[in-house]
C-alpha cells in the first residue's frame, strides 16, 4: 500500500474546507467571491454617513432597518483607483465571523452571479513572496475560463475596526 501523496492531492485537501458556493462580484477588471453563508443581503447603495477619524476605505455607516451598520469601500481597501458609483454599485451584508457576530457592507461594482466551487476547482493562495500577505486570500477559482480571488472577509475587514466605527458613530 502506497503512502505517496501527489501535491495536486495535497492542494485539494488544502482547498476542500473552501469548497461550496460563493457571491462573485466585481471591482473593475477583477472579479472576487465571498462565501455565500457570509451574504445576508445585497441592498442598491443608499445614503452613507460618514464618520470621522477612520481608515481611508471606511464611508461611513449605514441604518438598515434600525441596525447601524459600518460600510468599506473595497476599491480603496485594495489600492483600486477610485471610481464614480455607477448604476450596478451595491453593498453586501456581510456576516463577520466573530463571537458577536457584526454585520459589515462592502461596495462593490457590480455583483456577478452565485457559483458552485468545487474543490477541484479551487487552487490554494499562490505565493507571492515574504513581504506580501496573503492572509486575506481563501485561494484562487477557476471559473469558465476566468481566475477569481477567494476572500477570507474577516481578513479584509478587521472587527476592530468594526468596533472603532460603532463607538464613533
Amino acid at each position: 500500500m502506497s503512502t505517496h501523496t501527489s501535491s495536486r492531492d495535497t492542494a485539494t485537501s488544502s482547498t476542500q474546507g473552501v469548497a461550496g458556493k460563493y457571491l462573485t462580484f466585481s471591482l473593475g477588471k477583477e472579479s472576487y467571491g465571498i462565501q455565500i453563508l457570509r451574504v445576508r443581503e445585497i441592498i442598491r447603495l443608499a445614503d452613507i454617513t460618514p464618520v470621522r477619524c477612520m481608515p481611508e476605505y471606511v464611508r461611513g455607516v449605514i441604518n438598515l432597518r434600525g441596525k447601524v451598520v459600518p460600510v468599506a469601500d473595497l476599491r480603496v481597501k485594495f489600492g483600486l483607483t477610485s471610481i464614480q458609483d455607477g448604476e450596478r454599485t451595491c453593498i453586501v451584508v456581510v456576516q463577520l465571523g466573530t463571537d458577536t457576530k457584526p454585520l459589515m457592507g462592502v461596495i462593490v461594482d457590480a455583483v456577478e452571479e452565485v457559483v458552485n466551487l468545487p474543490a477541484a476547482d479551487i487552487e490554494p493562495t499562490p505565493d507571492f513572496g515574504v513581504s506580501v500577505d496573503t492572509s486575506y486570500m481563501l485561494g484562487v477559482a477557476k471559473v469558465r475560463g476566468t481566475v477569481k480571488t477567494l476572500l477570507n472577509i474577516d481578513r479584509v475587514i478587521s472587527t476592530d475596526v468594526i468596533q472603532e466605527i460603532r463607538t464613533a458613530a
